[in-house]
């Protein structure tokens, strides 16, 4: 299909919005999935730890899947170090060291900075490419046009992240999946939304509602539960309806990976984390 691309690219931009998925990038393997889906942490779940801890505590939890954050502290090899798109090939080489170790597949990365300035942006992809990423996640529209530029070079999707809506930032548009639609409608099939189902749902939106509106554009997903006072907690003890989420992603044949974003219990989730990992498991079983 890629030769297609090259070839008829409008055909294939074509058949890929027909089927609802895309056939650019790093594909996701099957083995990495977890009832239809590939599953995994978000290493931001982790941040009170270092990234090879974020690792195994996402191998721990039964995650088949990582999504780096930048920033993470990189361990204590390199006290004050931090693991982002600045990390250098010594420290990348240890981490895919770890991931192998592990059995954890690194698939996005976010949410991220990407600066208009290509040089500067050009590091983001870099990073991604040396990872084989799926994605990146970010929220920098106003870097849209070399971030399409970077997508088309690099074959590597970006997806916009929704936060909650701000009542004290009116300008912040993000949270409104129709935004999120307005920004990437006419841009390269590769970028789309990251789809914060916990965050659409702080912002007082139906998750379900917003991933119809942004069919066919689903790059990756933020997975969360949260209570009537918006605190994360297991899957399926919440408000956030999951099981409806995941039988609509499965509708749009979503190949994206779905990042657990567990925003508690930071020194001891790895536990809470098994048990959403568990949920999406025993749906198949139902």
């Amino acid at each position: 299909m890629k030769i297609l691309y090259k070839q008829f690219p409008s055909l294939a931009v074509g058949l890929c919005l027909l089927a609802g998925i895309s056939v650019f990038a790093t594909p996701i393997p099957p083995s990495c999935q977890t009832s239809g889906i590939a599953l995994g942490c978000q290493a931001y779940s982790f941040k009170e730890f270092s990234v090879f801890e974020a690792i195994d505590k996402t191998a721990a939890a039964g995650g088949k899947v990582i999504e780096f954050y930048p920033g993470q502290s990189y361990g204590p090899e390199k006290p004050g170090a931090k693991f982002d798109h600045t990390a250098t090939d010594e420290m990348i080489a240890a981490v895919k060291a770890r991931l192998a170790k592990a059995g954890i597949r690194a698939v996005n990365y976010g949410v991220v900075k990407i600066p208009a300035d290509e040089a500067a942006a050009r590091k983001v992809f870099e990073f991604a490419k040396k990872f084989e990423l799926y994605g990146i996640t970010t929220e920098s529209v106003d870097a849209i046009d070399t971030i399409e530029k970077l997508v088309k070079e690099y074959d590597i999707r970006v997806g916009f992240h929704n936060h909650p809506k701000r009542a004290n930032d009116p300008k912040y548009l993000m949270w409104d999946p129709n935004y999120v639609l307005s920004v990437v409608k006419d841009r390269d099939v590769r970028i789309g939304s990251c789809a914060d189902v916990g965050h659409w749902f702080h912002s007082g939106l139906d998750p379900v509602d917003c991933l119809k509106i942004l069919q066919g554009r689903i790059i990756s997903s933020h997975f969360k539960d949260e209570d009537s006072a918006y605190k994360v907690v297991p899957f399926g003890s919440g408000k956030v309806n999951l099981p409806a989420i995941l039988v609509e992603l499965k509708r749009q044949h979503f190949v994206g990976n779905a990042s657990i974003e567990y925003e508690n219990d930071w020194k001891d989730n790895v536990g809470k984390i098994s048990q959403c990992i568990a949920f999406v498991r025993n749906l198949d079983a139902k």
